[in-house]
């Protein structure tokens, strides 16, 4: 049977992972000196109380060495298939890719591009994995997984400029005059899910939630996908925006989780992500 390998881009912990059959690997962050295998190592929470003491975080990608444990399991009778978090938005793929070609088994293990990350990608590694589980062949789940890697759309509503500013995704001048008028960004993945662009500046979080909305609308998003709204602690909010996506994607399947330390470190405290992507 293929091995589904995955990372914590997925929403999925190492113990949640092993519990379902899935192969996951820790991204890493670091904060107040320390690096952690988030969800592992340090939880949300815990990570966003660090942040509240006035740390700034930065993280990077699953450790070369934690992708090798798991590519060195891989054979004839049980390849694996990896499904690591967008290229571009890390270096999690091309790092794959580099470790991959050091391996003698190097032709039982694919990485795939993902294009995505987060509530997207969990659906993907499901769909992986419970097509595995069917018996299907790599080529087989590949196949499968296209138009769903192809559907994917994910908007960004961060609420501090400063993490925007540092992540080069706002020009200083911007995130000042934006703070100071109490504007509501919105990001928005681009066509080719190597990056996030600006979508727009709104006057507030619901007219945020709107525009992610709209696009949503105009990509054809519509019962036959599960929209996934994820929150840096701001559970009101999150709510707020799940309740406003219900009342207009009728028959959608709708989640609300919570977003991990790697992607809090993205959008900073109290962003919310809202994705959407073909569930079927």
């Amino acid at each position: 049977m293929v091995r589904i390998m995955a990372d914590t881009a997925s929403l999925f912990d190492v113990k949640s992972g092993r519990e379902l059959g899935i192969s996951v690997v820790p991204l890493n962050v670091t904060i107040a000196g320390k690096t952690y295998r988030e969800l592992e190592e340090i939880s949300s929470q815990e990570f966003l109380e660090v942040i509240r003491q006035g740390h700034i975080p930065t993280s990077s990608q699953p450790s070369p060495g934690d992708i090798m444990a798991v590519f060195e399991t891989a054979s004839e009778s049980q390849p694996v298939l990896y499904l690591p978090l967008a290229d571009g938005l890390s270096g999690a793929y091309s790092t794959a890719c580099g470790v991959r070609e050091t391996m003698p088994n190097k032709k039982h293990i694919t990485i795939i591009n993902s294009k995505t990350l987060c509530g997207p990608l969990c659906a993907l590694v499901k769909k992986a994995q419970k097509l595995a589980v069917a018996g299907c062949t790599v080529e087989e789940i590949i196949r499968l997984l296209r138009e769903n890697i192809e559907s994917s759309k994910s908007f960004l509503i961060p609420q501090d400029f400063g993490y925007l500013r540092r992540g080069g995704r706002l020009s200083p001048s911007a995130a000042h005059v934006g703070g100071l008028l109490r504007l509501v960004p919105i990001m928005t993945q681009n066509e080719e899910g190597t990056r996030l662009e600006k979508a727009g500046i709104c006057r507030n979080f619901n007219k945020a939630v709107e525009k992610a909305i709209e696009g949503f609308k105009r990509s054809g998003v519509d019962e036959r996908y599960v929209i996934t709204i994820s929150h840096a602690d701001t559970y009101e909010q999150g709510s707020h925006a799940y309740t406003m996506i219900s009342n207009a994607f009728h028959g959608a399947a709708l989640e609300l989780v919570d977003l991990t330390p790697a992607f809090i470190t993205q959008g900073g405290p109290k962003c919310v992500a809202i994705q959407a992507v073909l569930r079927n």
